[in-house]
C-alpha cells in the first residue's frame, strides 16, 4: 500500500509516461502503470512532472514592503538602498514574520518549495535575522529556507558590521554573504572577500556574495572570490551573485575568467528580473541590459541558477513568486531561444538551482524526498512558455496546493466550446 501515486507523468528528461509511488515520504518506485494500491491515486494526464522550483537568491526581510515608508520614485537601485536604510528603523518583528510568511503562502502556490534568502545584519538590533529565523523554523515542513548573513552596508563600510554578522552566524544563519563591490575602495572590497571566506571556512559555512552588482568592468571581484575559495578548499561550496559586471568585461579578460571560476567550482547566480531592471541606468543608446554572460557561463562548464531577487520591496515593484517568470525573462534577455538553451533555462530555476544552494534530497528520483510539481504543460519549453499552472504540489508525498486546470471557455459560432492553452504544444517538442 502506497501513501500516493502519480499516474502518467512525463518527466522533464522526456521518458515515456511513468507513474510516480510514494511511501512515508519518499520516492519508492519510478515506472509505467503501477497496480499496486495507495490511499491516494493523482493522475498527471501526461502532464509535466518536475521536482519544485528553487530560488537560489532572494529578499525575504524586504519582501512585501512596497510603499514602506514610500515608493522608489526612480526605480534606481541606489533609491532603493537609500529607501531600505529608512525602512529598517521603523521594521517590527511582527511585520516581518507576518510579510514573510505571506510571500511563503504565494511561494508554495507556485511550487517554490526552497528559498536561498540574503538577510541583511547591519542594524545593530539584528531584528531581521531573528523574524528570519522564527519564520525557517515555521516553514520548515513545507519550505528548505536557507538564510544568508548578509551585511548589506559594507563589511567594512559600515560602522560594527564585523561584530554583528559575527553574531548573525551565532544566531543560527545557514550562510556567509558580502558585498565587496560597496565597499568604499577596491582594496577594501578585496579584503572583504578575504575575510569573509576565512570565516566561512573556519565554520564549516557556505559563502553567497553578492559580487559585482555594477556596470562597471574594472569591478573584478569575482576573481578575488575564486582565488579564495581554492584557497580554503572550498571549492562547490561558494556561489557568485549577480556578476553583472561580467556584462561590460572585455571578451579576453572573459576567456581567462571563465575558466578560473570553473577551476573552483564557483556556483553562479543571475537575477534576470531584477539585474535587467537596475543596471545599465547611466546609459543613454545602446544600453547594457546588465545580465551576466549566462549561456558562456553554461557552455564553460559553470552551474548558472536564477533568482528571483526581489517581490514587491523598495528595488522592485513588481514579482509574482513564479520562477517560471524568472526562467523566461533569462532566456529572453540572453538570446536562449534554442532548444535545448530553453531547457537549460528551466534547468536554471530547478535542478541548477538546486546544486547551488547545496541540497541533496532532491530531484525525480527512487529514494528522494517526494517532492514534486505537476505542470499543465507538456515539457520544460511549454511549462516556460505558458508560465504553466500548477495542478499540483507535493511535499514529502502530500499534496499542498491545487489549481484546477486552466480552461477558457467559449461562446463562438462554429468554434470549439473551450480552449485550453496546453494543447498547442506542437507534438515534436
Amino acid at each position: 500500500m502506497f501513501d500516493l501515486i502519480v499516474e502518467n507523468a512525463t518527466l522533464a528528461s522526456g521518458d515515456s509516461v511513468v507513474d510516480i509511488a510514494v511511501k512515508d515520504g519518499r520516492i519508492l518506485a519510478i515506472e509505467p502503470n503501477i497496480a499496486a494500491d495507495a490511499l491516494r491515486r493523482v493522475s498527471a494526464k501526461g502532464c509535466l512532472v518536475c521536482p519544485p522550483f528553487v530560488d537560489a537568491h532572494f529578499h525575504m526581510d524586504a519582501t512585501l514592503s512596497l510603499g514602506m515608508p514610500r515608493m522608489n520614485v526612480s526605480g534606481t537601485l541606489l533609491e532603493g538602498i537609500g529607501l531600505w536604510g529608512e525602512l529598517k528603523p521603523i521594521l517590527t518583528f511582527d511585520g516581518l514574520v507576518e510579510r514573510a510568511l505571506r510571500y511563503c503562502d504565494l511561494a508554495v502556490s507556485k511550487g517554490l518549495l526552497a528559498i536561498r534568502s540574503h538577510v541583511d545584519v547591519s542594524d545593530p538590533r539584528l531584528l531581521t535575522a531573528e523574524a528570519m529565523i522564527a519564520v525557517r523554523e515555521q516553514v520548515k515542513p513545507y519550505i528548505d529556507l536557507q538564510l544568508v548573513a548578509f551585511p548589506q552596508d559594507g563589511y567594512f563600510r559600515a560602522p560594527g558590521a564585523v561584530e554583528l554578522l559575527r553574531r548573525a552566524l551565532d544566531m543560527g544563519l545557514d550562510v556567509v554573504g558580502g558585498i565587496p563591490h560597496f565597499e568604499r575602495t577596491m582594496a577594501d572590497g578585496k579584503a572583504s572577500v578575504e575575510a569573509l571566506c576565512r570565516i566561512a571556512a573556519d565554520r564549516g559555512l557556505p559563502v553567497d556574495m553578492h559580487c559585482d552588482e555594477s556596470d562597471d568592468p574594472q569591478s573584478r571581484h569575482v576573481e578575488t572570490l575564486v582565488e579564495q575559495s581554492m584557497r580554503h578548499g572550498l571549492q562547490g561550496r561558494v556561489a557568485g551573485s549577480h556578476l553583472t559586471s561580467m556584462h561590460s568585461m572585455d571578451n579576453y579578460y572573459v576567456s581567462k575568467l571563465i575558466p578560473l571560476m570553473a577551476e573552483a567550482d564557483l556556483q553562479v547566480i543571475a537575477n534576470p528580473l531584477i539585474n535587467i531592471t537596475l543596471q545599465g541606468r547611466h546609459d543613454t543608446y545602446p544600453k547594457r541590459r546588465g545580465q551576466t554572460r549566462v549561456p558562456e557561463l553554461m557552455a564553460g562548464g559553470l552551474n548558472v541558477a536564477f533568482g528571483h531577487d526581489c517581490v514587491m520591496d523598495p528595488w522592485y515593484s513588481m514579482g509574482s513568486g513564479d520562477m517560471l517568470e524568472v526562467a523566461s525573462m533569462g532566456l529572453h534577455v540572453a538570446q536562449m531561444t534554442s532548444r535545448d538553451a530553453m531547457r537549460q533555462c528551466f534547468d536554471a530555476v530547478t535542478v541548477n538551482a538546486a546544486r547551488a544552494i547545496g541540497l541533496t534530497d532532491y530531484g525525480i528520483e527512487v529514494g528522494k524526498r517526494a517532492d514534486m510539481v505537476v505542470l499543465q504543460a507538456a515539457d520544460p519549453i511549454e511549462a516556460i512558455r505558458l508560465r504553466a499552472n500548477r495542478l499540483h504540489v507535493i511535499r514529502g508525498g502530500r499534496i499542498i496546493a491545487e489549481n484546477p486546470p486552466q480552461v477558457a471557455t467559449l461562446n463562438l459560432p462554429g468554434r470549439p466550446a473551450s480552449v485550453n492553452p496546453a494543447s498547442y504544444a506542437p507534438a515534436h517538442q
